[in-house]
Formats: structure tokens, C-alpha cells, sequence
């Protein structure tokens, strides 16, 4: 059974920062793409950042220049440092990951159960 488990949210004021970590465990051959997606309340979700396999990068226009996506494939992570926050980035922050378990099958999207993320003085 794969997971992924978010971890790193908290309060921090206006300007200050974060790394949020996702974890992933179980039975993992590789692990393809990754994301990290916001929830604020009575909003979609939204993707903040993409890695590829190949550790290429993509960010929301909102997070760009203050946000840097990463990974560390040999411990099976994906990280967001998040700088210069803003009340704005207020929200549940989710981790997915594009994950192969199975010699037998390809691909399959996993989800973590989120982190909160408060910003505010």
C-alpha cells in the first residue's frame, strides 16, 4: 500500500517561511512526477508546483520566485520551501505523486492527507 504523508505546515507571519516534506512509503518501484496542490477555504484546489521525473520545474505565476519545488529520489521525497510568505498562501497544502508499485501495471496518482498552512501576524 502506497502513502504519501505531508509534514512542515504551521503558522508563520507575513515574510517568513517554510519547507514542507512528502514522504512517500510502501511498496514503490519509482516514482514519476510530483506535485503540490492549495486548497483555501470556499476555493478549488489549485497546483502551486510540478517537478517531472527528470527534476524539471513549473510554478503558478502567485508562487514564482518564493516558492522551489524538489526532490530527493533515493529517500523517496518531494519538498516545497516556501519563502516571502504571504496571507494569500493561506491553505491545505496537498502533496501527489504519479507512482509505480507494480512491475505489472504503470503509473498511478497518490495523494497525501494535507498540510495546514497559516500565514498571518
Amino acid at each position: 500500500q502506497v502513502q504519501l504523508v505531508e509534514s512542515g505546515g504551521g503558522l508563520v507571519q507575513p515574510g517568513g517561511s517554510l519547507r514542507l516534506s512528502c514522504a512517500a512509503s510502501g511498496t514503490i518501484i519509482s516514482i514519476g512526477g510530483a506535485n503540490w496542490y492549495r486548497q483555501a477555504p470556499g476555493n478549488q484546489r489549485e497546483l502551486v508546483a510540478r517537478i517531472t521525473s527528470d527534476g524539471s520545474t513549473n510554478y503558478a505565476d502567485s508562487v514564482k520566485g518564493r516558492f522551489t519545488i524538489s526532490r530527493d529520489n533515493a529517500k523517496k521525497l518531494v519538498y516545497l520551501q516556501m519563502n516571502s510568505l504571504r496571507p494569500e498562501d493561506t491553505a491545505v497544502y496537498y502533496c501527489n505523486a504519479d507512482i509505480r508499485s507494480s512491475y505489472f501495471r504503470g503509473f498511478t496518482g497518490y495523494w497525501g492527507q494535507g498540510t495546514q498552512v497559516t500565514v498571518s501576524s
